[in-house]
């Protein structure tokens, strides 16, 4: 999985523009959490499409950044936390061990 490193809110605007034409994923991922791990190795595990822009953010590093996020899409914070960006806007979030790509894939094909 090629992730695409989340270190600045200034790259909010971009996820935002480039949903627009292709699904864009954040991965809020806690290095501290066994939980995290376990869901990010699920998802490094798995083919990762290509119609979808998969970035990864450190909350540890960018807590602040993650609170952004938060109020951005309006999601509740969680760890870890996956959240699909679609025209602009949040259409799907999942948390812990819920966090699948099978879901994700459908969730990105869907029309809402």
């Amino acid at each position: 999985m090629d992730w695409i490193s989340l270190t600045s809110t200034n790259q909010l605007a971009d996820i935002k523009e480039k949903s627009k034409n292709k699904p864009q994923l954040i991965f809020k991922h806690s290095t501290r959490c066994s939980i995290s791990s376990m869901a990010k190795n699920r998802l490094e595990r798995e083919t990762t499409p290509e119609n979808i822009d998969f970035y990864y953010l450190d909350l540890i590093s960018y807590r602040e950044l993650s609170t952004k996020i938060a109020e951005e899409f309006s999601v509740f914070h969680e760890s870890p936390q996956v959240i699909l960006i679609k025209n602009g806007e949040c259409s799907y979030d999942e948390s812990h061990s819920g966090i699948n790509m099978d879901d994700i894939k459908e969730q990105a094909t869907s029309q809402n």
